[in-house]
């Protein structure tokens, strides 16, 4: 399993993780998704069929994209 740990400076709140958590937790192959709006963080666990192109991809969908 991959796991990545992005800087997302868009991060506000919760309700900003919680809507990361939700759109990502949507992608075939992504098994977890924790962030921290302190440090404006979002760590991602995947295996295929997701990718790290894929998650980057819907990050900037949903506007929030990783630095």
């Amino acid at each position: 399993m991959a796991s990545e740990t992005f800087s997302v400076p868009n991060i506000s709140c919760g309700h900003c993780v919680a809507s990361i958590k939700n759109e990502l937790g949507e992608l075939d192959g992504v098994k977890a998704v924790e962030g921290s709006p302190e440090d404006k963080q979002i760590t991602v666990k995947w295996e295929p069929p997701a990718t790290l192109d894929k998650i980057k991809e819907t990050l900037i969908e949903i506007n929030y994209p990783a630095a």
